[in-house]
């Protein structure tokens, strides 16, 4: 381990992985409200998130676990339950008296038509205004679940079908 009287001991939440605060401090900067996406291996979380000198407030919240009540039958933890949660998220910003946001991802890696940029697809479509580039969101088809339905057609079933049913049930929540 270093030592001397040079020597700078990170921040506990950097050593451990968990903030790059050099990411966040440019998001915290700009003074609007961040929507929050994160993924486990088993549900993904929207949130919106203000920051303040106290520490981050969560101003509303969504999760795929939620998506069972708009008849919703797929796996929570997949691309078509990323853009639905999204949209849910939108939504529940909508009726809460929010209209933009901007993304933050965490330590998420930025890669094309991740996940992360499926809730972020899901957000816009439902009309809330994030600042993003179209080329990094997935297409139609993978956020519809057709390359599930490809994959294993046997368990998928009509996934396509019940995205798009459950899709018009979250945009009727829209007040």
């Amino acid at each position: 381990m270093a030592t001397g009287p040079r020597y700078f001991v990170a921040f506990r939440r950097r050593r451990e992985g968990k903030t790059d605060y050099y990411k966040r401090s440019k998001l915290v900067v700009s003074g609007k409200p961040r929507m929050v996406v994160r993924i486990t291996n088993r549900q993904v979380i929207c949130q919106l998130v203000e920051a303040g000198l106290e520490g981050d407030r969560t101003l509303v919240a969504a999760y795929s676990g939620e998506l069972e009540k708009f008849g919703y039958k797929g796996y929570s933890g997949n691309t078509p339950a990323a853009y639905l949660t999204g949209m849910l998220f939108a939504v529940k910003a909508f009726n809460a008296g929010y209209e933009e946001a901007i993304l933050d991802i965490g330590l998420h890696r930025a890669t094309y038509g991740a996940k992360v940029f499926a809730a972020l697809k899901g957000a816009v479509a439902a009309g809330l205004n994030i600042p993003h580039g179209e080329e990094i969101l997935p297409d139609d088809d993978r956020v519809k679940g057709a390359h599930i339905v490809a994959y294993q057609p046997e368990k998928a079933g009509d996934l396509k079908e019940n995205v798009e049913a459950a899709e018009d049930a979250i945009m009727k929540e829209l007040k």
